[in-house]
């Protein structure tokens, strides 16, 4: 790896996990789009799951008393179905036409937080949870986007702020768990990417440090349309790689 590409990666984990930090999800979003240009897709979606094991675990431990477990018992089995069958896709199918298909993702859930109105968010019954940890399973994955999908769902079914944000956190923290026995299982956890990690930790930290801080500072308006636009120019940016491979 050169000197630019180390450059690209370290600062791609800081500005991810600051993300992180500010929302509670939304890492891979911003980290995945901008790291296939430097790695392979089966790398660097496995990259951002150790990170996310890490990042999410002080989260769910600190807010853990106010988890809804209900809610994880109804989205765990289907979660866990959804990541094996992801799994397999990201190490056979070819990459081109995943990061295509993460583009188009990624763009389509920015269209969808630009255009969707507070009101809209009516509740919805439990039998969602289906489809929801299914999709949120694949998506976690194949490109470690999974958090939008279960935002949508949790949101829904959790009106209390502490609870969604802790039940969420856990939630990350279990679909992180259950990849890394699937990417084990399909050999994408190899020797190179645990070194690559431990030099991306403290540049997560970092940016979760940055992240907190700026939460209590930045207005969520201002947060949420930086967030939007780091997203859409990630995703064009995943498209434009994916259709040059």
């Amino acid at each position: 790896m050169s000197a630019s590409d180390h450059f690209i990666l370290l600062s791609a984990m800081t500005l991810a996990y600051a993300v992180f930090g500010m929302t509670g999800f939304g890492a891979a979003m911003v980290a995945v789009p901008i790291l296939v240009h430097i790695l392979p897709l089966e790398f660097a979606v496995p990259l951002i799951l150790l990170m996310d094991i890490v990042a999410t675990v002080s989260v769910a431990l600190k807010s853990r008393r106010h988890v809804v477990l209900a809610e994880l018992r109804r989205l765990l089995p289907s979660l866990l179905v959804g990541v094996l069958l992801g799994a397999t896709i990201l190490s056979r199918i070819k990459s081109g036409w995943l990061l295509i298909a993460l583009g188009v993702f990624v763009l389509a859930m920015s269209a969808r937080s630009f255009f969707m109105r507070r009101a809209a968010a009516q509740p919805i019954g439990w039998q969602w949870s289906v489809p929801a940890g299914m999709a949120g399973g694949i998506f976690s994955a194949l490109f470690g986007t999974g958090g939008p999908v279960y935002t949508m769902y949790l949101a829904r079914r959790l009106p209390d702020l502490e609870a969604f944000r802790a039940t969420i956190a856990a939630l990350i923290f279990l679909s992180a768990i259950a990849r890394s026995g699937a990417f084990a299982a399909t050999g994408l956890l190899q020797e190179p990417l645990f070194t690559t990690a431990l030099r991306c930790l403290p540049f997560c930290l970092l940016g979760l440090f940055a992240g907190s801080m700026l939460r209590r500072r930045v207005p969520p308006p201002m947060a949420r349309n930086l967030l939007l636009a780091l997203l859409s120019a990630g995703g064009l940016g995943a498209i434009y790689r994916g259709l040059s491979l």
